[in-house]
C-alpha cells in the first residue's frame, strides 16, 4: 500500500505540471478568456498532490503510535 500512495502522490504532481503547462500554452495561444477558467484543474490536481502527502505523514505518525502501544504493553 505504502508503494500505490507514493506513486499516486506523483501522479497527482506530474498531472499538475503537465495540465498547467497545457493550459497555460492554450491561454497564451487561444486567449485567456477561453482557456482561463481551466486553472481550477490545476489547482484540484495540485490539491490532490498536497492532501496525499499530508495523510501519508499523518499515516505514518499513526502507525509508528500503535507500535510503540503495542510493544509498552508487551513490556
Amino acid at each position: 500500500m505504502n508503494s500505490y500512495n507514493k506513486i499516486m502522490k506523483y501522479f497527482w504532481f506530474g498531472l499538475g505540471v503537465v495540465l498547467f503547462c497545457i493550459v497555460t500554452f492554450n491561454c497564451i495561444t487561444q486567449g485567456f478568456s477561453r482557456w482561463g477558467s481551466y486553472y481550477w484543474m490545476v489547482g484540484l490536481a495540485f490539491t490532490m498532490f498536497f492532501m496525499k502527502q499530508w495523510m501519508m505523514k499523518r499515516f505514518e505518525k499513526h502507525a509508528t503510535y500503535l507500535k510503540e502501544k503495542e510493544n509498552s504493553k508487551t513490556a
